[in-house]
């Protein structure tokens, strides 16, 4: 667990209290949340068991989608770093067989696209 208590310090990392409190309900029995990090509106969260993404949408935030990728799914990730006058990073990730990027998300600067990358590899590679 020091890799994830390290990374708490993360700017863009949340409490476990927190996403207990607030994304709880989706845990199945012996899952744990390990880390989580809060994008601008949306949130990754990492258990012992899989990825969830929480994607809030629409103008008002009044429609919620939660993904679930099970880390044994995910066949190749990959980060794109901001550039000079970019000041955000990407994450894609893709899922099985699939030849284009299941999910793709933009990290502002406040988030450090390589300690993600770092939970991601650690859950995936094993």
């Amino acid at each position: 667990m020091g890799l994830f208590s390290a990374l708490m310090g993360n700017a863009g990392a949340v409490s476990q209290d927190d996403l207990r409190k607030n994304y709880g309900t989706l845990l199945i029995d012996n899952e744990e949340i390990e880390l989580g990090f809060k994008l601008i509106r949306d949130t990754f969260i990492f258990t012992n068991k899989r990825l969830i993404i929480v994607d809030i949408q629409g103008l008002t935030g009044s429609k919620t989608e939660y993904v679930s990728v099970a880390y044994k799914s995910v066949s190749r990730f990959s980060i794109e770093t901001a550039g000079t006058f970019d000041l955000d990073a990407e994450l894609k990730i893709w899922i099985s067989s699939e030849t284009i990027p299941s999910i793709r998300k933009k990290f502002n600067k406040s988030v450090n696209v390589f300690e993600v990358q770092k939970v991601l590899a650690h859950h995936v590679l094993g």
